[in-house]
């Protein structure tokens, strides 16, 4: 990205789980020349469990001086916050996100796609039997996001803020935001 004070070089991408973050953090690091890391990556150890460098990991990354990363837990999303220029906030309803976490997941499974140190996606069935299966967890914590955002702008106020309702708002602000790189 050529050196350009109007342009951020620190970008959160949020949105509920399926909303399409990592697609839109990879497609905003590529427009700008930025390094991305996908959180859920740091997080996720062997076998789902919380890898104990995560905060470390986070720490180390955001400590550049350009990058983009998504804004999800709840032990970064502080110094994520403090740290970053620029917040996107994918604001899709409901029923899309729902439509994309479900199709991503189902493929995800029947492709044995390994997501994070050898991780897959578990048998669809969980959806039924685990409460913190990705499905279910979008659709719970779907209402959750505007307050959070609302309140990281009260908190952060030179922390600029985009709202994206959908798909064709993201495509529409990639293009206007890095118009000589996307």
């Amino acid at each position: 990205m050529p050196d350009s004070p109007t342009r951020p070089r620190r970008i959160l991408v949020t949105g509920t789980s399926g909303s399409g973050k990592t697609t839109l953090g990879r497609r905003i690091a590529v427009a700008a020349g930025l390094p991305f890391q996908e959180i859920d990556a740091l997080f996720h150890g062997p076998d789902w469990t919380p890898r104990p460098s995560f905060v470390e990991d986070v720490d180390r990354f955001t400590a550049q001086d350009a990058w983009v990363i998504e804004w999800q837990y709840d032990t970064v999303r502080p110094m994520l916050a403090e740290r970053a220029q620029l917040l996107v906030f994918l604001d899709y309803s409901r029923w899309r996100v729902m439509r994309q976490v479900t199709r991503r997941t189902v493929s995800r499974r029947v492709r044995r796609e390994e997501l994070w140190n050898g991780n897959i996606e578990p048998s669809l069935a969980t959806v039924l039997t685990d409460h913190e299966h990705i499905v279910r967890w979008a659709w719970r914590t779907h209402a959750l996001w505007p307050s959070r955002v609302a309140e990281v702008s009260r908190t952060h106020p030179g922390l600029e803020v985009v709202r994206l309702g959908r798909p064709r708002d993201a495509d529409a602000w990639l293009r206007q935001a890095f118009p000589s790189e996307a």
